[in-house]
């Protein structure tokens, strides 16, 4: 398999240059609707580039810095505005970048609006300078390329046609002659896994294990007694920061819901990116930061086969840093509509929620991270509407397919490659 990799560039927007940029980015999307990217659009025709999944430009105008006023002088309340480029791509981004830069003639012009990027600027050295790793980051189903999800999309409808137009219901007769009818359908076979993704991805998998293991062989009781003394301390910190912790009433803003919902609903997935300031204080940042090393653990070594927990509406997601920490963005691509979206991360996720973002200002108060936050509804949708910003630009390269769509075409696939099925095989 070809293992997904996530390209992030962020780079700071020159103040007099943003309504200009929003105005070009408008002419990437189709007229009548908002956000959504015409894959031919002529400044960068991302249906052009095979290996792209989901793409988005989007200028991070933080509309939340008023709310750091809760917390007095700790947090400045100026902050700069940002463009963010975000590709999620097969193989490594870094081949991407530079075919983008080499095909994509006109980028340039959406840079120029940044700081640092004119018509003299190598444009592979500087969006390599202003690109940042995610600090955790979730794939659907590892290993799915594009070329993949359209093959077996076309098999999926190929085999629907040709049902139609054959009687035979005995299976294996079935499977026979649907196998003849469909013989010149091209299926590329799902290449191996390069060897040095693979020792990456099992160094980071076992490292922490390992150091965990050596420690409780060789000071096991030091080891524990130092686990259990931190684990104390971090609870009695977190309820002191729980209980100390402003409250900041967040509005239901009519006009900007408004504004959102024109950007949504025009596929069966939609896009997502919301960000917000960190409590001030060592204790949330740190806490924030070994959440979401955590997160990515668990996301790319346990949850890589169709879900997150209990949520398979995810394509993919990530959480990113600003700003030396001090301001913090998540995106995502999901299936359903942003309601149905909300209410499977309350229903199904909520402890996973408070985990992720309790340390941004405003969220909902929770009680030891495992009661209240989420789970107080609509206090928790406001602080999310109230976070989330109007994604520019967003192209998604399947329109029409949810994350279970692959999931069901992948195993049609894989049945279809068989040499020998039983008749229930063949039936499911």
């Amino acid at each position: 398999m070809i293992p997904q990799d996530s390209l992030v560039v962020v780079a700071k927007i020159r103040p007099d240059c943003v309504n200009g940029l929003q105005s070009l980015l408008t002419t990437m999307n189709f007229a009548n609707h908002a956000g959504f990217a015409d894959p031919a659009n002529p400044l960068v025709s991302f249906g052009t580039f095979e290996t792209i999944h989901f793409a988005r430009f989007v200028v991070l105008a933080d509309n939340t810095l008023e709310d750091r006023a809760a917390y007095g002088q700790q947090l400045p309340r100026c902050e700069p505005t940002y463009l963010c480029f975000m590709v999620d791509c097969d193989g490594e981004a870094d081949e991407l970048l530079a075919h983008l830069v080499q095909k994509a003639n006109r980028l340039r012009e959406i840079f120029e609006h940044c700081e640092g990027c004119d018509g003299t600027t190598d444009m592979l050295i500087w969006l390599r300078a202003h690109r940042v790793q995610p600090m955790a980051s979730y794939v659907n189903w590892v290993g799915r390329t594009v070329v993949q999800v359209k093959e077996e999309a076309r098999l999926h409808c190929a085999l629907r046609q040709a049902l139609s137009g054959i009687p035979q219901r005995n299976p294996q007769q079935l499977f026979a002659q649907l196998r003849q009818s469909i013989t010149s359908l091209p299926l590329t076979p799902i290449p191996s896994t390069p060897l040095a993704w693979r020792i990456r991805n099992l160094t980071h998998m076992l490292l922490p294990l390992l150091l965990a293991a050596a420690c409780l062989a060789l000071f096991p009781i030091i080891t524990i007694a130092l686990l259990v003394v931190a684990l104390l301390l971090f609870v009695i910190a977190l309820r002191r920061h729980e209980q100390a912790d402003p409250i900041v009433d967040q509005p239901y803003e009519r006009k900007k819901v408004a504004l959102l919902r024109d950007g949504e609903d025009h596929d069966v997935t939609n896009q997502y990116t919301a960000m917000g300031s960190i409590k001030p204080g060592r204790f949330r940042l740190w806490t924030e930061i070994v959440i979401l090393y955590g997160v990515n653990w668990v996301a790319r070594h346990i949850f890589t086969r169709g879900s997150i927990g209990r949520i398979g509406t995810i394509h993919f997601a990530h959480w990113v840093f600003l700003d030396q920490r001090r301001r913090g963005f998540f995106c995502s691509n999901y299936d359903g509509g942003h309601e149905a979206y909300m209410d499977d991360f309350i229903n199904k996720a909520g402890f996973g929620l408070n985990l992720s973002f309790s340390s941004f200002i405003a969220y909902p108060t929770t009680d030891w991270l495992v009661a209240k936050g989420a789970w107080l509804e609509q206090d928790f949708k406001r602080f999310q509407r109230h976070h989330q910003i109007p994604t520019d630009v967003w192209y998604k390269a399947y329109p029409g397919l949810t994350a279970r769509d692959l999931a069901r075409n992948s195993r049609i696939r894989n049945g279809f490659e068989k040499a020998i099925m039983s008749d229930d095989e063949i039936r499911r």
